[in-house]
Order: C-alpha cells, then sequence, then structure tokens
C-alpha cells in the first residue's frame, strides 16, 4: 500500500495486485480508494450581532484592541475620543452593538474569533468628514472599511483579506453599492501593527479594491464596486 498526497485534503491509497503473465508477476494498480484527511478549520464571516459581543471583547482585550479604542476613533469627536479611552468608548461601543446596528464583522477560525473588520455608512464617521486626507472623492453614498484588528498570531497570513472579501458582501446585503477603504501606504520597509489599523493597499487589492483617488502620497482611497 503506498500513500500518495491526494487534492481536496485527501489521502490517495493505491492497491496493488499481482498478475502472471508469462511467468512473470506483473502489479497491476486497482481503482484507488480515497479516504478523508482531517480537515482543518476554515475562516468565517459573521456580522457583529449582540450575541457576538462577548467574541468581540475576547478578540479585544482590555485594551479595547488598541489604547482603548473599542474602535470608536472614527466615530467621535478627538476630544471626545481621547476622554472616553477605555470603559467609557467601551459602552459607547456596546450601545451600538445592543441598538442590533452590526457595525462591522468577525472572522473565526473554528469558534475561535481572529479578526474584526468595522464598516458602516460614511456618514457615520465624524474624523473621515473632518479629515483633508481622506475627504470625499465624489457625492456618491458609500460604506467606509475604517478598521481592521487581527489576532497577534494570525496576522500576516490573508485574515485580513477574509474579512474584507466578507465585509464586501455584508455590505452589499445591506444595500452599498461602493465600498471604500483608506489603507496606509508605508513609506519604507514594514510598519508596525499599530499604525496599520485601516489595512494595508496590498489586503484590499486582493479583496478586489480599486485605488480610485489620492488626496496624500501615502493614503490611497480604495473602492469596490458592488452594484
Amino acid at each position: 500500500m503506498i500513500h500518495i498526497p491526494g487534492g481536496s485534503g485527501k489521502v490517495l491509497l493505491y492497491h496493488w495486485c499481482a498478475k502472471e503473465k508469462q511467468g512473470e508477476a506483473k502489479r497491476i494498480p486497482l481503482p484507488p480508494v480515497f479516504h478523508m484527511a482531517k480537515a482543518t478549520p476554515k475562516i468565517t464571516i459573521r456580522p457583529l450581532t449582540p450575541n457576538r459581543w462577548d467574541d468581540l471583547v475576547t478578540l479585544f482585550g482590555s485594551r479595547g484592541a488598541c489604547g482603548g479604542c473599542w474602535c470608536m476613533t472614527p466615530r467621535l469627536k478627538r476630544k471626545d475620543f481621547e476622554t472616553g479611552k477605555g470603559a467609557k468608548n467601551r459602552r459607547r461601543f456596546r450601545d451600538i452593538v445592543k441598538r442590533s446596528e452590526e457595525p462591522g464583522v468577525l472572522a473565526y477560525l473554528g469558534r475561535t474569533p481572529i479578526g474584526w473588520c468595522g464598516i458602516a455608512p460614511r456618514e457615520v464617521f465624524i474624523q473621515l468628514s473632518n479629515s483633508r486626507v481622506l475627504k470625499p472623492i465624489d457625492d456618491q453614498p458609500v460604506w467606509s472599511v475604517t478598521c481592521l484588528f487581527i489576532e497577534k498570531e494570525y496576522r500576516r497570513r490573508g485574515v485580513s483579506s477574509a474579512l474584507l472579501e466578507g465585509a464586501v458582501k455584508f455590505a452589499r446585503r445591506k444595500g452599498a453599492r461602493i465600498i471604500e477603504g483608506y489603507p496606509v501606504l508605508p513609506r519604507k520597509g514594514d510598519m508596525p501593527d499599530a499604525f496599520a489599523w485601516m489595512g494595508l493597499p496590498g489586503s484590499f487589492e486582493k479583496a478586489g479594491f480599486v485605488e480610485a483617488h489620492r488626496h496624500s502620497p501615502n493614503r490611497p482611497i480604495m473602492r469596490c464596486h458592488v452594484g
């Protein structure tokens, strides 16, 4: 019996038999037998609903993802955000989730939450409205991706692209026709994870986004059209 790796997570087993022909033994392969190898858990994307709040808390940890943010940075004026860092921002975001606004999507590996993507109509994000670099490029209604957070051990493994693909599908079901992202283009070398919370261009490209405009050399505005 010979073990040969097969496709689609299968292990292919060939059985051989001996057949005499003109005094010689000849090995004849019989039809292959397939056995399924143990399946690897796949990434699934789910909207953040009230019953998944505890999963977000598990993912974000005591720091609220980063510096007490709790994904409230783009939703508040800077002064309000700074004074609410930590517990107050957590309560604010919890209230949004409790109202079933579904402010983004979670990535799961099996049952473990490993990533988050914040997405909503652009008008709910105060900091986008006040940004010179990320100001609107036209008057079309868009949904905006404002945050990507991946559990440390799963970074640089394609989770961001999977989240973005799921976020696009999520927004489309909600009626979005254009989804917009604002990744950061590193000036040189690797960028610390803490500064890449709006994503990197490569992840958006893999998820079907294309650059639409730039107000700043290292801040492309990227779009995905779904309707």
